[in-house]
């Protein structure tokens, strides 16, 4: 077996730590291949205490401090400080199935790949009708275009995978984590990669559990961020080669609805055009609300697609007004 090196930015994490370091703790890996790194980025709950006990039993845990709070300066720590020929980078919000660091080594060698990565199961710590909604619309295509969410049948090459397992040799060739980046900086890098000739690779069997937000609250505030990011990343690095056209459909729609809806008070047309997208959007947003809908009602399922759906168009349209506003 070859040494792996586990990187985990935390930021207080107290209520998921303790998941997501026992998932670690009863994988398959010999735990004397592994070093687990996990970057604090100043927490102010009991997440450190609660690594502290785990570190006590086990040395293979070892807490770095980040000052400057962002991810990407974490994850970058992190891959410095390894020593292993394969680095991790995944979420304290999730747990990982005993299998998941061997078999994603085992598949990176077997493919030759740059990077594999599992499907995401999203779930939620405490079932509700909101929370449930909340899980439903982030595993459903219409919620999200990720196929690592929606799932897939065949290992898949593609542009992105979450919690991937790298070749540390990758980063000298590509480069860190871009610390700009506030969020996306995973997909950033993803796509670096393949623009250098590399290979990302989806592996259908291999799950891990990604705990989502739980209120609808969370979620807009959540969703807003990362349609934020999308416009933020395309600005610093200059190029919209980092993401994909699915990142920027939900800004387009609901620039396109604003503006149909302001047209329509000077113009019929305008009135009709708006009533012709969004009518037909509520009623597809519906249907599927009552396909999909699991352990919650019609009502909330509908709210949930929505939420994420505008939050994250909005994100955008404000990602465009502060590019605008640092510019003048």
């Amino acid at each position: 077996m070859n040494k792996i090196s586990v990187i985990i930015p935390i930021l207080n994490e107290e209520k998921y730590i303790s998941k997501c370091l026992d998932s670690i703790i009863q994988s398959d890996y010999d735990k004397f291949l592994m070093e687990v790194f996990l970057v604090d980025g100043g927490s102010v709950d009991n997440t450190k205490d609660i690594i502290r006990t785990y570190q006590e039993k086990y040395d293979f845990f070892k807490l770095l401090e980040n000052p400057k709070k962002i991810a990407p300066i974490a994850m970058n720590m992190g891959i410095k400080a390894s020593s292993g020929k394969y680095l991790f980078i995944i979420s304290a919000h999730a747990s990982y199935s005993d299998d998941y660091f061997s078999k994603l080594v085992e598949n990176i060698i077997n493919l030759k790949a740059d990077c594999v990565g599992p499907v995401l199961i999203t779930d939620t710590k405490n079932k509700t009708s909101i929370s449930n909604a909340i899980k439903n619309v982030l595993s459903d295509k219409l919620g999200v275009g990720s196929s690592f969410r929606s799932g897939i049948d065949k290992i898949t090459l593609v542009d992105t995978v979450p919690f991937g397992c790298y070749k540390k040799e990758i980063f000298d060739k590509v480069g860190l984590y871009d610390e700009r980046l506030v969020r996306n900086q995973d997909i950033e890098l993803n796509k670096r990669i393949i623009n250098n000739g590399g290979k990302i690779y989806l592996i259908p069997d291999i799950k891990c559990t990604y705990y989502a937000r739980e209120t609808f609250e969370e979620l807009a505030k959540n969703n807003f961020n990362n349609g934020k990011w999308n416009i933020l990343t395309a600005y610093f690095t200059k190029t919209f080669r980092s993401l994909s056209f699915r990142h920027f459909i939900p800004m387009l729609f609901v620039l396109f609805i604003l503006g149909t809806a302001l047209g329509s008070f000077v113009s019929n047309n305008m009135f009709y055009l708006f009533l012709g997208s969004f009518l037909p959007y509520l009623s597809i947003i519906l249907l599927r609300s009552n396909q999909i809908k699991k352990d919650t009602t019609l009502l909330y399922q509908f709210i949930a697609f929505v939420v994420l759906h505008f939050s994250y168009g909005f994100g955008s349209i404000m990602g465009i007004f502060q590019i605008i506003k640092e510019r003048k």
